[in-house]
């Protein structure tokens, strides 16, 4: 008999445990989770904080479905993992043994550490816990103030400001999310961050959180040269995340900003595997192991895991990332190398708004952009692309979303540009125009 035991119910381990009952139909599988929710949609929180999705709807499986496949869940806590016992420690001292173990415990938002973090009223949107904590604390503020950058701190600022609350957005640089957006692109999302009534204050750093009676009551900052002061009842990070890699260091477990896998999702302790968020991977494209925070390559790689804690011999291969989401309200597709190589905190250049990696994010965005630019803009509707003499391998495409799903195909599977690269560099061609009619006859001839 085999025991298979899955650490966090996030998309990674769902996705191994469907995995594991698709090729072991007899042998028991438990999932165990701090989560009170258990499995949910993380892309959906932003949804329910605008009030446009409802709570319910972020839960794809019901009790049923666990049941069906004899998919054991459990709350709790593992304290220590016993690899030559093989075997876990619950936090109410409780043992549980495990012929092959998944780390799929996911991030942890950071925290800043200025005086006042610890007050009514601060919070942060790691999980849907976070979420409802958020809405109910939003009945009683009228002003917020969001610190931090990349798709999480829009969640909280067009989130907040939805819901009727004045929203200050501090941000320690000259624009939003320098390590990946251009320019144009930081003005685009500023601007409609303007427009919905958002205040952003530039080169602002928070020096401190004010209080009073245990609550909120106001924000000081430093504004370059000078001294500001904010009222305020909320005060909202999002300064990046950090893998829950605890449980593995203990467990002397090879890590570095991540649980450090092969291409088999294997961690260098026998029969226990890493996927997901916690998880740094092999890139073939860079020869480097990096760090994901997007919601396909966890499903991706908790379903090789699987499949390979049941015997199996299969290679997670890293395709280029991409990910979907809202930006100032405008629909944005990220696929690929599309910026400079920041990978540190304190390089020059670097993001100065979030420590590490976000929420939605990946390590590979930031590496340094192969080939030359070429590029499109109109009114709120941004293309650009970074084109090699032969492949795109990077693009962002804001607003208009046609050329999103076969700009993933023609960078994934690096289709040959060669005979329109010189039209896609020529300001004389229309860079969209150009790209579909190119897609139309490379899916007629693939047909």
């Amino acid at each position: 008999m085999t025991n298979y035991v899955i650490i966090g119910s996030g998309a990674a381990g769902i996705a191994a445990a469907g995995s594991i009952r698709r090729e072991d139909s007899r042998n028991k599988i438990q999932v165990i989770t701090d989560d009170p929710f258990g499995y949910y949609s993380r892309p959906g929180l932003a949804y329910l904080l605008t009030g446009e999705v409802p709570q319910e709807q972020l839960f794809p499986f019901n009790q049923e479905y666990y049941r069906e496949l004899n998919i054991q869940l459990v709350k709790g806590c593992v304290r220590f993992i016993l690899p030559d016992q093989h075997q876990l420690v619950t936090s109410n001292g409780s043992y549980i043994q495990y012929d092959r173990l998944l780390l799929s415990t996911g991030a942890s938002a950071n925290m800043s550490r200025v005086p006042g973090v610890e007050l009514e009223g601060v919070v942060k949107l790691d999980n849907l816990e976070d979420a409802v904590h958020i809405l109910k604390n939003a009945r009683k503020a009228r002003t917020a103030v969001v610190i931090g950058g990349g798709i999480t701190a829009l969640e909280l600022a067009e989130g907040l400001a939805a819901i009727g609350i004045q929203v200050h957005y501090f941000l320690r640089g000259e624009r939003y999310w320098s390590s990946v957006l251009d320019e144009i692109e930081s003005k685009i999302v500023e601007n409609r961050l303007i427009q919905d009534g958002i205040k952003i204050h530039y080169h602002t750093e928070l020096d401190e959180i004010l209080g009073k009676k245990g609550k909120v009551t106001g924000v000081r900052a430093s504004q370059q040269q000078k001294q500001v002061q904010v009222d305020c009842q909320m005060v909202a990070f999002a300064i990046g995340i950090k893998p829950r890699m605890d449980l593995a260091i203990k467990a002397g477990i090879n890590t570095q900003r991540g649980v450090i896998v092969d291409e088999g999702l294997h961690t260098s302790q026998a029969d226990i595997f890493a996927a997901g968020d916690v998880a740094q991977v092999y890139d073939r494209m860079s020869g480097e192991h990096v760090l994901d925070s997007l919601w396909r390559p966890a499903i991706e790689q908790g379903w090789i895991a699987g499949l390979n804690m049941t015997g199996g011999n299969y290679a997670y291969e890293k395709k280029y990332p991409f990910n979907v989401t809202r930006l100032g309200g405008l629909i944005t597709t990220i696929i690929g190398r599309v910026g400079k190589e920041v990978l540190e905190e304190n390089k020059p250049d670097g993001d100065a708004d979030v420590a590490g990696i976000m929420r939605g994010d990946s390590e590979v965005w930031r590496k340094q952009s192969l080939g030359i630019v070429a590029q499109t803009f109109q009114e709120s509707n941004r293309l650009r692309l970074y084109i090699t003499p032969t492949y795109i391998t990077g693009a962002i495409i804001m607003g208009d979303q046609t050329l999103s799903r076969p700009l993933q195909i023609l960078i994934r599977e690096q289709v040959d540009i060669s005979p329109i690269r010189k039209l896609l560099l020529s300001p004389q061609y229309s860079l969209m125009e150009t790209l579909l009619k190119f897609w139309e006859d490379y899916t007629k001839k693939n047909a």
